[in-house]
C-alpha cells in the first residue's frame, strides 16, 4: 500500500444525463498486456488512500450503451498509438498484471470529493495495489459524453505520470493552469492534460506545466518510458522501397495508425492504364466534421521515380479527399500526421481509414508537342482513346497554373498555329473529352512569346464554332458574307476573346476589325 506522501492531482473539470444503464464489453487492443479499465458498472472501493481510507460505494452512471460506446471510442482513440488496451470488460482488467493496470471509475458518487470533475494519483498505474481514479459523471454536463471521455483520458494520463499542462504568453507570463488551447471548429485544439472540453482536436503535448514556463513535459516520452509499455508495432512502413500495399482492385479500404510524430505510412499504387483515382483519407471520428479526431492528415503523392508530385494538406479540415488522373506506372501515396494553425504535428497522431476507387478511363493518352516559327506557336497533339471523342480543346496559360480556353478544335485536327500578342512565355495543354464525359489533360509545354507585334489583331482563320481574336486593344468588328452583306457586328476587348459563328453555314466569310487607329480585314473559312 502506498502512503499518503504520494503526490496526487485534483483535476478541476467542467460541467453532463440520460437513461438506462448497460455495459457493452469493448476492447481497443485486446492483445495488449497493459490495461486501462473504464468502469461503468459501479464499484465498492475499500481500503484505498481515497476518502481517508473509508469505503466509497460508487453507483453506476445513468448512461446508455450508445453513450458508453462513444466515451470508450473517444478514449480509445487518445490511447490508440500505445501498446495498451482500453476496455470496459472487468475480466480483461482482472487478468492484467497489478503493476500494469488502472481502474477509472465513472460514477455520479461525488459528494465525498467536492468541486472537481475527476481525481487521480500521479503515477498510480504502476503502483500495483489497484488504487483507482475517478470521473464524476454528474459534474460533467451532467452526462455529457465528450466531457466524460476527455476527463477519462485526462485522469488516465495522470495515472501514467503526467502533470497538468498550462498556458503562458510569449513573455512567459502565466495565463492558465489548464491550457484551454486555441482555435475553433474542426481544427480547434487543446492538450488532453489541459482543458480540452471546448476543442474538437485534442491530443498529447510537449509543453509547459504549472511549475514554470521552462518546465516542459513531453507527454509521449513519459507515457512510453515509465509504465512498462511503449508504442504499438508500426503497421505500415514509411519507405517507398518497402511499401506494404498495392491495390489492384477497383475499390479498396485500408485501416492504419500514425503512432508518432515521425511515423508515416506509405502505399504503392500500380496503374496499368490511364485511371481516374479517388481517395478519401479520414481520421477516426465520432461524426460530422471529424468530431473527436486527433489526427490531422496530410498525403503526399510520388511518381514512379519517387519524385514528389503533390502534397494534399487541407487548412481547415483534418481529412483529405483526392481526385486525380494517373497514367501508367507506379505511384506512392504517403500518409502523415500534420500540424495546422492551432497545433503542431507533435500530437497529430491516431487512427485513420484510407478508402477509394479507381476507374479506368477510355482515353488512354494525350500528348502535346510544339515549337516557335516566325513568331507563331505551332502545336501538334495525339489522342489515343477506346471510344469516340466529343471535344478537343486547346488551353493556354501565362503562369503555367491557371488555364483558359484558346480554341475548340475539330476532332480530326492534329495541329494548329497561333500568333501570341506579346513577348511573355505561353503555356499550352490539350483537354480531350470522351462521349461519356471523361476527360484527360495532356502534358504542358511552354513556348516563348513574339519578339514584337506583327498585326494589331491575330485571328483564327479556319474555324468550327467560333472565331478567336487576340487583340492589342479594344475593338469593334463586322462579319460579312462572300457577297459583302453584313451578318453580324459587335465589340471586342484587348486580349483573347471568341466570336460565336456556330449559326453560320460552312463557307467563306470576311471579318473586319477596327481599333482606335487601325483596321484589319481577314478571310474566314467556316467548316
Amino acid at each position: 500500500m502506498n502512503n499518503f506522501t504520494k503526490s496526487f492531482v485534483l483535476a478541476l473539470l467542467c460541467l453532463i444525463n440520460t437513461a438506462v444503464f448497460a455495459l457493452p464489453k469493448l476492447n481497443s487492443y485486446p492483445t495488449a498486456t497493459a490495461t486501462i479499465y473504464l468502469d461503468f458498472d459501479g464499484h465498492m472501493v475499500n481500503g484505498s488512500l481515497w476518502n481517508g481510507g473509508m469505503p466509497i460505494a460508487c453507483i453506476a452512471p445513468t448512461l446508455t450503451d450508445v453513450q458508453i460506446t462513444e466515451i470508450f471510442n473517444r478514449v480509445a482513440e487518445d490511447y490508440r498509438p500505445f501498446n495498451v488496451n482500453i476496455t470496459t470488460d472487468s475480466t480483461k482488467f482482472l487478468t492484467a498484471p497489478l503493476s500494469q493496470r488502472i481502474r477509472i471509475i465513472v460514477t455520479p458518487t461525488s459528494a465525498w470529493k467536492p468541486n472537481v470533475g475527476g481525481i487521480s494519483y500521479i503515477g498510480s498505474f504502476t503502483w500495483g495495489d489497484d488504487t483507482p481514479a475517478f470521473v464524476f459523471s454528474d459534474r460533467l454536463g451532467p452526462n455529457n459524453t465528450k466531457f466524460i471521455a476527455e476527463c477519462c483520458s485526462h485522469e488516465s494520463g495522470h495515472t501514467l505520470g503526467l502533470s497538468h499542462q498550462s498556458k503562458y504568453d510569449s513573455a512567459c507570463n502565466f495565463l492558465e493552469t489548464y491550457n484551454s488551447g486555441n482555435g475553433t471548429g474542426e481544427t480547434g485544439w487543446a492538450p488532453i492534460m489541459g482543458n480540452s472540453y471546448s476543442r474538437n482536436m485534442t491530443g498529447w503535448n510537449d509543453g509547459p506545466t504549472p511549475y514554470g514556463c521552462a518546465n516542459t513535459q513531453d507527454n509521449l516520452s513519459i507515457i512510453t518510458s515509465t509504465n512498462g509499455f511503449g508504442y504499438r508495432t508500426d503497421d505500415y512502413s514509411d519507405s517507398l522501397n518497402a511499401t506494404a500495399f498495392s491495390p489492384n482492385n477497383t475499390s479498396f479500404s485500408i485501416n492504419g495508425i500514425i503512432a508518432t510524430g515521425t511515423d508515416k505510412d506509405a502505399f504503392r499504387f500500380n496503374i496499368t492504364q490511364s485511371t481516374n483515382v479517388h481517395i478519401d483519407a479520414t481520421p477516426f471520428n465520432q461524426g460530422a466534421n471529424n468530431s473527436g479526431s486527433n489526427l490531422d492528415i496530410k498525403v503526399m503523392l510520388y511518381d514512379q521515380s519517387k519524385v514528389l508530385i503533390r502534397t494534399y494538406d487541407a487548412a481547415n479540415t483534418m481529412s483529405i479527399s483526392i481526385d486525380t488522373i494517373l497514367k501508367t506506372g507506379n505511384y506512392y501515396f504517403v500518409l502523415d500526421g500534420t500540424g495546422n494553425v492551432n497545433a503542431n504535428n507533435y500530437g497529430s497522431i491516431g487512427s485513420y481509414v484510407l478508402t477509394g476507387f479507381r476507374t479506368v478511363l477510355p482515353i488512354k493518352e494525350v500528348t502535346l508537342t510544339g515549337n516557335t516559327d516566325n513568331n507563331k506557336h505551332n502545336l501538334s497533339w495525339n489522342v489515343i482513346s477506346d471510344e469516340p471523342l466529343q471535344a478537343i480543346i486547346v488551353e493556354y496559360s501565362t503562369d503555367g497554373m491557371n488555364f483558359n480556353v484558346l480554341n475548340s478544335i475539330t476532332l480530326t485536327s492534329k495541329n494548329m498555329s497561333y500568333l501570341p500578342n506579346d513577348e511573355n512565355t505561353r503555356y499550352y495543354r490539350i483537354k480531350a473529352v470522351s462521349y461519356t464525359n471523361q476527360m484527360m489533360y495532356s502534358n504542358v509545354i511552354a513556348l516563348r512569346g513574339i519578339s514584337k507585334p506583327v498585326n494589331p489583331f491575330i485571328v483564327s482563320t479556319l474555324v468550327h464554332q467560333q472565331i478567336t481574336v487576340n487583340a492589342f486593344e479594344n475593338y469593334q468588328y463586322a462579319i460579312l458574307d462572300a457577297n459583302g452583306r453584313m451578318l453580324a457586328k459587335g465589340n471586342g476587348y484587348k486580349g483573347n476573346s471568341n466570336i460565336d459563328v456556330s449559326r453560320f453555314a460552312s463557307g467563306l466569310y470576311v471579318i473586319q476589325l477596327y481599333g482606335t487607329t487601325t483596321k484589319q480585314t481577314e478571310r474566314i473559312i467556316k467548316q
